[in-house]
């Protein structure tokens, strides 16, 4: 291996000549324009064409510029009467370029080459083979210079020593890394549950691993540690979507069946998903557990959005109240809860009176479209048998195609109407508002429900179930002749929506509908057929 030699000063006229024959000799001419022309090139269409690498190719063209100045100081005729100085600024000089080079290398490696290929390599791996390239350009450099290894070998090995046992603690943490980075086992986004520590993994380092808790704190876990511990990361199966099981408890009076309990809760639950919950696999409902008073149940659904567990455990616990509510069911009270209320028939009689009067008050039933044919006896009688149902924002009222043999009178909130059609899109109908009414065609008719109802906000309404018509249509059958009407009118509004239909269709589907609907109303409840003539 030849020795290096300080090139010659080489002196002209022309001090700029001397100067680029200097520099010549220092760079090594062709080679140095061919390692320029490997860096330079590739360095301008990386910044035209890969924009997110353009921060790394500046610091690549940076070195190369450095490596420049360096070797243009050491052409200096000054600085060439000096050949310590000359070597050292002329190694230190292509030491930068070859960082540079083996810098671009990397980037047309990892950040363009492999993004067509399915590889990639984790972060710290990356960094190790970019750093063994930037130890090559080292070595490649001593043995250019002909240095010796011999002294540098003998003193790394004690040097070794003397690190390894001071930074023991860093070098595992650093091993750790590097194990977490090449069996793939933790990855960026993954969210786990370390001992108390629960979060999404925001970074994999050299020393540590990053964890941000849905409090938005950043918990700092050192690999040597993490290495160690048992890691729980949730939602993640192969092949599957990311949802995890959460499980909602509630508790009901045991007096209540649970059958009874597990089918209200499942059927609100799934009838309409509720936002953040999977629909499959859906929602399910299991008794867990008898208390001294009461039963113990879970409700189990999939959190799609992991980062909003407690505020979809929030939907579901309401949706689970709504839906008691309705059915009448309670939640339970503690056993030692004790409720002394006197009760006599004078008592109970007058809460019936003034339940009555507030639900007329509150209904005004004179006023809802449904019922202005009917005297007030007829409406009395039509209040009594109210049952207050209501609901929660997002669930449906009713559903199209269900069979129900019940009304709702709508007297807080709003709903959407809607209707799927043939091609699975949904149509909206209507928006209906407290004084409303819907669900009537069942009721009436006996037909499945032609459209659905969502609540568009938490809405209170009253149920009245097909008992409380059978006796007010035998005492006046002639009312059957405004229901049908009226149940004509809106069938023809939902099917004109769903086909389209002109001015003149409807017209002519009205006409039959009304006839069909008062037929449907007579068998249904029983009418005589010589209430026909008042429809005729």
């Amino acid at each position: 291996m030849s020795t290096w030699i300080p090139p010659a000063i080489l002196l002209d006229a022309n001090p700029l000549l001397d100067f680029w024959r200097n520099f010549q000799l220092v760079a090594h001419g062709d080679s140095f324009l061919e390692i320029s022309i490997g860096i330079l090139v590739p360095a301008a269409l990386l910044a035209l064409f890969a924009r997110r690498q353009r921060p790394h190719v500046r610091t690549a063209l940076i070195l190369y510029a450095l490596g420049i100045i360096l070797m243009t100081i050491s052409a200096i005729p000054s600085t060439l009467e000096m050949p310590n100085a000359t070597k050292a600024l002329q190694a230190a000089g292509f030491l930068l370029v070859g960082c540079a080079f083996v810098k671009l290398a990397s980037i047309i490696i990892f950040d363009v080459v492999l993004c067509f290929t399915p590889l990639s390599p984790p972060q710290v791996l990356r960094d190790l083979i970019v750093a063994a390239g930037y130890m090559g350009a080292g070595l490649w450099l001593l043995a250019h210079y002909n240095l010796s290894l011999s002294g540098l070998v003998a003193t790394g090995a004690v040097m070794t020593g003397v690190i390894v046992f001071s930074l023991q603690d860093s070098l595992s943490n650093i091993l750790g890394g590097l194990v977490l980075q090449i069996d793939d086992s933790l990855q960026v986004g993954d969210w786990v549950k370390i001992d108390q520590t629960a979060g999404k993994v925001k970074e994999i380092t050299w020393r540590h691993v990053a964890i941000e808790s849905r409090n938005w704190d950043t918990i700092i876990i050192p690999n040597s540690v993490l290495i160690k511990s048992q890691v729980l990361i949730q939602g993640q199966r192969a092949g599957q979507p990311l949802q995890t099981r959460r499980w909602v408890w509630f508790n009901v009076d045991f007096r209540v069946p649970p059958t009874e309990v597990i089918r209200v809760v499942s059927d609100a639950l799934n009838t309409e998903p509720v936002e953040g919950a999977a629909c499959d696999p859906p929602a399910n409902v299991v008794l867990m557990e008898f208390k001294e008073s009461y039963c113990s149940y879970a409700a189990r659904y999939w959190l799609t959005d992991l980062a909003k567990d407690d505020p979809t455990d929030s939907l579901v616990r309401s949706r689970i109240y709504f839906a008691l509510q309705r059915a009448g069911i309670p939640l339970s009270v503690p056993a030692v809860t004790a409720f002394v209320e006197s009760h006599d028939l004078e008592r109970a009689k007058l809460h019936h009176e003034h339940e009555i009067a507030q639900r007329l008050s509150a209904l005004d039933l004179a006023k809802v479209e449904l019922f202005r044919e009917m005297n007030d006896a007829e409406r009395l009688h039509l209040a009594e048998r109210l049952r207050f149902t209501p609901f929660m924002k997002g669930e449906l009222m009713t559903r199209q195609g269900a069979q129900a043999h019940w009304l709702y009178i709508l007297t807080k909130g709003s709903g959407e109407v809607f209707i799927s059609t043939d091609t699975g899109n949904h149509k909206t109908v209507a928006i209906v508002h407290a004084g409303d009414f819907f669900g009537e065609m069942s009721l009436l008719t006996g037909e499945p429900r032609s459209a659905s109802l969502k609540a568009l906000e938490d809405s209170e309404c009253y149920r009245l179930d097909r008992e409380a018509f059978n006796d007010i249509l035998h005492g006046r059958p002639e009312i059957a002749s405004y229901l049908s009407q009226l149940l004509a009118r809106r069938k023809v509004e939902i099917e004109a929506i769903r086909q389209d239909l002109d001015a003149e269709a409807r017209a002519a589907m009205l006409k039959g509908q009304q006839k069909s609907m008062f037929e449907k109303i007579q068998k249904l409840f029983g009418i005589s057929s010589s209430t026909t003539k008042v429809m005729q």
